[in-house]
């Protein structure tokens, strides 16, 4: 039985003559998607008998799932004063990202259970994209204190992760592990290693050259292999934030095929950029992690093509203009992206020769059973809800892309309050191809370009 959610006018919409794409079930025709209130009525060939209130043509454009971002900073906790949780959810939505995970390194962090039900109930009041948290690992990121996991699963996280703070301490790694086995949690964890990974730039020549402080690829290795070391010795479930190196690739391969219960992603900075886009010491190319050499970027790049990194993610982080215009290593790091991830998917599946519907996985099915996979320990799951995909009787999370348009990143154009971006036209000089024209959330409009 469905249960109609609360709060949303029914509305009758069509989108006709679009091209239906659902990577999950490998749908892919031409014809019509039907609406009812907030579900999925019926798609396929022309609905000629639905009687629509509003109708939308979709001719020679793809009908979408709602894209799934396991990694968007909102901002809030901490900058409720500048708007920043609408701004940015209104940036998700402009994307087509209808699904979006939250790491907890905000002001306040997310460890306290009232702070993540504010938060969810702030992103709830504005009805555009659905907000899933993530719980911190530790005691405000300090590493050395665990929180109080349950608690704050029940107020709604997914998962619990330090963001972009190492542990020092491998023995709080350790009984946060088994502490999440215990319970069927799920760790989130970004490898670096605490000493290792504190540099400004990737190690090599061009960093030398620079005068830059490194992150060697051993930060990255090391790390792995401690986290590896601890899943195999207390069975933790444990999902991979941005890898960023060919070594960490083979690693987790590796570790697949081991058996151990492993997700990763990548960050569509480190999937088409080198660190020869920091050009002439740019801050907008100072990302977390550090960009590599192009040998990693293309490990990453056939990584994601065979399924080694399950999910592409934007890394969306809207770095304010005054912490991003400053020198190179004094920078924050960090880049506004969420409102380029289907494009820049579009585009790796181009270069990469794929079939649009393989291509499309790693940014809605994929991301989306790791999203489903970690709902199930929620004590209260949304009904019906099928996040990355299209389906008959599910709420209707789904944007309208527009294959064929081609258009340049002004800065100034974004939603985001994070004007900074490293695939900024005047940088790279090179145009998208694509752009979402509408999305839908529970089967409301919520974005049209």
């Amino acid at each position: 039985m469905r249960e109609e959610p609360k709060g949303l006018q029914t509305m009758k919409i069509c989108i006709k003559n679009g091209r239906i794409m659902d990577p999950l079930s490998g749908m892919d025709v031409v014809g019509d998607l039907c609406m009812d209130g907030p579900f999925i009525e019926s798609m396929g060939p022309s609905q000629g008998d639905f009687v629509a209130d509003l109708t939308v043509e979709a001719h020679q454009q793809w009908v979408l799932p709602g894209l799934v971002d396991l990694s968007v900073r909102v901002m809030e906790p901490g900058l409720e004063h500048e708007g920043m949780l609408g701004s940015e959810l209104l940036a998700c939505v402009a994307g087509g990202v209808t699904s979006l995970v939250c790491p907890p390194d905000t002001d306040p962090t997310l460890d306290e259970p009232g702070l993540v039900e504010m938060l969810k109930f702030r992103a709830d009041q504005l009805q555009l994209s659905r907000l899933f948290p993530l719980g911190a690992l530790t005691k405000s990121l300090g590493g050395e204190t665990l929180s109080e996991m349950l608690a704050l699963t029940q107020a709604g996280c997914v998962g619990f992760s330090q963001a972009d703070q190492a542990i020092k301490d491998t023995h709080v790694l350790q009984r946060a592990f088994s502490y999440a086995s215990t319970f069927g949690l799920t760790v989130w964890l970004h490898p670096s290693d605490y000493y290792l990974g504190r540099g400004v730039a990737a190690s090599g020549a061009l960093a030398l050259r620079m005068g830059l402080t490194t992150v060697p690829v051993a930060s990255e290795v090391i790390c792995l292999n401690t986290i590896m070391a601890l899943m195999r010795s207390s069975g933790a479930r444990v999902h991979l934030s941005r890898l960023s190196s060919a070594d960490g690739v083979q690693l987790v391969k590796a570790a697949k095929a081991e058996g151990l219960l492993l997700t990763c992603d990548v960050s569509i900075n480190s999937l088409h950029l080198t660190e020869m886009d920091l050009g002439y010491f740019d801050s907008r190319a100072r990302v977390t992690p550090a960009l590599r050499q192009s040998k990693d970027r293309d490990a990453l790049r056939q990584g994601l093509l065979n399924g080694t990194i399950d999910a592409l993610v934007s890394d969306h982080n809207p770095v304010p203009g005054d912490l991003k215009t400053l020198p190179f290593a004094q920078a924050t790091p960090g880049a506004s992206g969420v409102e380029l991830l289907l494009s820049l998917a579009y585009k790796w599946s181009q270069e990469m020769g794929l079939n649009e519907l393989q291509a499309l996985q790693a940014v809605t099915s994929k991301p989306g059973a790791i999203l489903k996979q970690a709902l199930s320990m929620q004590q209260e799951q949304t009904q019906n809800f099928a996040p990355g995909a299209l389906k008959v009787g599910a709420l209707a999370d789904l944007c309208i892309f527009d294959p064929h348009e081609t258009w340049s990143v002004v800065p100034a154009d974004l939603k985001s309050q994070g004007k900074h971006t490293p695939f900024d036209f005047e940088m790279s000089g090179t145009a998208m191809t694509g752009r979402v024209k509408k999305t839908f959330v529970k089967g409301r409009l919520v974005y049209s370009e």
